[in-house]
């Protein structure tokens, strides 16, 4: 279990405390929903999760085969919808992985980058489309 604090400091702006490591992050309201944007907003740091949960699986299932992911990188578009209630529509993410990897290693990577159970927890309403660019 992993503990999270989280202080309201006023003016949509929020503090979040890592438990384990004291690592800080900021959250802020979109300009789109009252806020200042100047931060991450708390439905950018879902598409950050689904992100860096896809690239940590695959990182994983990389290791456990030898072959090196050093480099990769993902885009994420995250799409908000207002109807029926305001909310992430879709994240559409574009993992791009650099150097030569064969037909096989290609599909255990893609399947292991399907797994991350960031997307496995979202709500079925919530779009999820992953483009895999190799090379």
């Amino acid at each position: 279990m992993v503990s999270v604090d989280i202080l309201y400091e006023g003016e949509l702006h929020c503090r979040a405390t890592h438990g384990p490591s004291q690592d800080v992050i900021s959250t802020d309201a979109p300009l789109d929903n009252k806020g200042r944007g100047q931060a991450f907003s708390p439905t950018d740091l879902v598409g950050t999760a689904m992100g860096t949960c896809v690239l940590t699986i695959m990182g994983i299932a990389a290791q456990e085969h030898g072959l090196e992911l050093k480099g990769a990188s993902a885009l994420v578009e995250k799409v908000m919808v207002a109807d029926p209630v305001r909310r992430i529509g879709a994240l559409n993410l574009d993992i791009r992985i650099p150097g030569a990897f064969d037909e096989a290693s290609r599909a255990l990577l893609e399947k292991a980058g399907h797994g991350c159970p960031v997307k496995a927890s979202l709500a079925p309403e919530v779009e999820v489309n992953i483009v895999f660019t190799w090379g």
